[in-house]
C-alpha cells in the first residue's frame, strides 16, 4: 500500500471502510492512535466543569487559561 492511501485511510474514515480486509491488516498503527493513560493520570482529569457556575466536585483546579481555581 502506497504511503498517500495509508494517510488518506487514516484520516477518512468512508475510504478506510471501503479497503479489503487484507488492506485494512497491512496497514501501519496511526500515530494518533490509542494513547494508554495510567490510573494515576486519570485520578487528576475532570470534565463538565464550571468555574461561572461555581461547580467543580471532583477537582481543585479547573481552567488551565487561564489558571483559577474552584471555589
Amino acid at each position: 500500500m502506497k504511503k498517500r492511501d495509508v494517510i488518506r485511510a487514516w484520516r477518512d474514515g468512508e475510504y478506510y471502510s471501503s479497503l479489503s480486509n487484507d488492506e485494512r491488516a497491512e496497514m501501519p498503527e496511526s500515530p494518533a492512535s490509542v494513547i494508554d493513560l495510567g490510573d494515576e493520570v486519570l485520578a487528576t482529569v475532570t470534565g463538565g466543569c464550571s468555574i461561572d457556575a461555581g461547580y467543580c466536585p471532583t477537582s481543585t483546579y479547573c481552567s488551565p487559561c487561564p489558571p483559577r481555581y474552584c471555589p
